[in-house]
């Protein structure tokens, strides 16, 4: 199942944390070679995560990390300002309607199935959200990838070539779009809904943290 957790909750789910600090660190480190910070327990973590970020992250059957992806406003700091502002031209986006997208991890247990749930996931927060678009840096082989997953951006900026090619995209959103991604993980919307609300409450869903505070 969806959970949808802020960081400052993550202590009341302190196992399912633990274990995507560890697969964000494995995929991250280990299978991508990136230079990233892995602390003593063996958990990826870096200064965004102190921000109180918005975690949409996949609950395997035993209650450990199968996948998750993390979301910030635009309106404070994120990395397609702070690291890859050349991508956007020089100029920094900056909107409460759009929100930055980062961190996608899969655990090596997921299924096929559990990136196309994440992806419903953040169509999720989008839809009840408001909010109109993501912003997000990935590599030229995740434009296949998010085609098939329903949920193609617009690529808006580039840099590099061949296999070292990054871009930067911008994912809008429209109920059609939410339609199509929630067919294409084969999840019915009513679950999907039931399980944003099992994490917010239908009458709280309104008003996110990340946009009022």
């Amino acid at each position: 199942m969806l959970r949808y957790i802020y960081g400052h909750n993550l202590r009341h789910h302190a196992d399912l944390a633990q274990s995507m600090f560890r697969d964000r660190a494995d995929q991250f480190k280990t299978r991508l070679g990136w230079e990233v910070h892995v602390d003593r327990n063996g958990e990826e973590r870096d200064q965004y995560d102190a921000l109180d970020p918005l975690y949409v992250i996949w609950e395997m059957p035993d209650g450990s990390h199968g996948g998750s992806m993390r979301f910030l406003p635009t309106t404070g700091p994120v990395m397609v300002n702070d690291v890859f502002l050349d991508l956007a031209g020089g100029v920094p986006i900056s909107s409460p309607l759009i929100w930055e997208c980062t961190r996608f991890c899969l655990s090596r247990d997921a299924n096929g199935s559990v990136a196309g749930a994440l992806t419903l996931g953040g169509v999720e927060i989008m839809r009840n959200f408001s909010v109109q678009h993501f912003a997000g840096v990935f590599d030229r082989r995740m434009v296949r990838i998010y085609r098939s997953l329903g949920f193609s951006p617009e690529i808006v900026g580039t840099q590099g070539e061949g296999r070292e090619r990054i871009c930067l995209g911008l994912w809008e959103y429209s109920p059609e779009t939410y339609l199509n991604v929630a067919a294409k993980a084969g999840i019915a919307p009513e679950l999907s809904q039931l399980w944003f609300e099992r994490s917010f409450g239908s009458s709280g869903a309104a008003a996110p943290m990340a946009l009022t505070a």
